[in-house]
């Protein structure tokens, strides 16, 4: 059984006056600050550089006490694909995903938390996109930044990112409540599968610096490869350094807390994201490391 008792690591640093991340929803006014979520560390907390050092575990409200049971069930389960299939089944059970329902005068499977993470493996700025990047708003009150645009100075983006949360959220009703349980599920995982670790080293390529809003280059202790980015709130990465040289022409390494992975390569199904060890991993501010090639 996992230890559910928080570890006792230092963070009396993450106070809002001095944090980037509470100062920059503050002062965003082309959106709504996002003050509240729905879990049990603030977006202000939770989307700081101090939470990059100091990680703390992140639960999303109700998640786990709703559905004790199939999290005792998955905690007396030694094989890990024995553990992926029956949380699989069991989601597929509680919101009917194996039955027909009818839209547009036609029968089709009930749409499912693995339509949204193959689609955004397809195109993270599209409707799935838009539907993966407000449930992190939602639960995690990490604003999205990026969605066809910079959100902050783009009203077209901010219009498009609307239009594609909207129309997505109808025909996904049910999946931003399967995505509490799918991240719940990722949390446990990673705590089996990497007991006692803390963050994770992943990497991301990319062809658009403009994606971001990077501040302080040359940081921390001088190197001049350092540097503190703002991401988007939900991002992907790889743990293969090569795959990330594949996706941009400058590629960053990163220690990323396992509190921030929501989805990684291995967890469910072996066709669901494997080709690019790829990992969703909530945004905020992050110390990264360019690398060279």
């Amino acid at each position: 059984m996992l230890d559910s008792r928080p570890p006792n690591f230092f963070h009396a640093a993450m106070r809002p006056p001095e944090n980037l991340y509470h100062q920059n929803i503050a002062d965003d006014h082309s959106r709504s600050s996002c003050s509240l979520n729905r879990c049990n560390l603030s977006p202000w907390i939770i989307g700081s550089e101090e939470f990059q050092a100091n990680p703390l575990p992140v639960e999303i409200d109700g998640a786990r006490t709703t559905d004790a049971r199939l999290f005792r069930r998955l905690g007396e389960i030694a094989d890990p694909e024995e553990r992926s299939r029956l949380f699989h089944d069991y989601v597929c059970v509680k919101f009917g995903l194996n039955e027909k329902i009818e839209r547009n005068g036609k029968s089709r499977p009930a749409y499912s938390y693995v339509n949204l993470l193959r689609a955004w493996g397809a195109d993270s700025n599209r409707q799935a996109g838009a539907v993966l990047k407000a449930w992190v708003e939602s639960r995690f009150g990490i604003l999205a930044t990026y969605h066809n645009g910079r959100l902050a100075e783009d009203a077209a983006a901010r219009a498009a990112f609307t239009l594609d949360r909207m129309c997505g959220a109808a025909k996904s009703i049910g999946t931003l409540m399967q995505l509490d349980l799918l991240y719940t599920f990722c949390q446990d995982e990673l705590r089996r599968r990497w007991p006692g670790a803390r963050c994770r080293t992943l990497y991301r390529g990319t062809h658009d610096p403009e994606e971001y809003a990077i501040r302080d280059p040359g940081r921390p202790g001088g190197d001049p490869r350092a540097m503190l980015v703002q991401l988007n709130n939900l991002s992907s990465f790889t743990s293969d350094v090569e795959v990330a040289w594949e996706f941009g022409s400058s590629a960053w390494e990163v220690e990323v807390p396992l509190a921030k992975i929501v989805y990684f390569s291995g967890l469910l199904s072996k066709t669901l994201l494997t080709g690019e060890s790829e990992h969703l991993v909530l945004g905020g501010y992050y110390n990264v490391r360019r690398l060279l090639c």
